[in-house]
């Protein structure tokens, strides 16, 4: 017959976790990176210049 008893209360709780989930993905899509990572990105980049700018050669 049925695949057993299921706590309703349960079932939703689950849904709204899942649509929760669904929004938040969706949002951090739609917005990029996290502060955390633009700040390792922009140190990453500054640290690369200088070491390009250190072995420059005088002209």
């Amino acid at each position: 017959m049925t695949g057993g008893v299921v706590n309703l209360r349960t079932a939703r709780k689950q849904r709204a976790r899942a649509r929760k989930r669904a929004d938040g993905d969706a949002s951090a899509a739609k917005h990029g990176r996290s502060g955390a990572e633009r700040r390792a990105e922009a140190q990453r980049v500054q640290a690369e210049k200088r070491h390009l700018d250190g072995h420059k050669r005088e002209q």
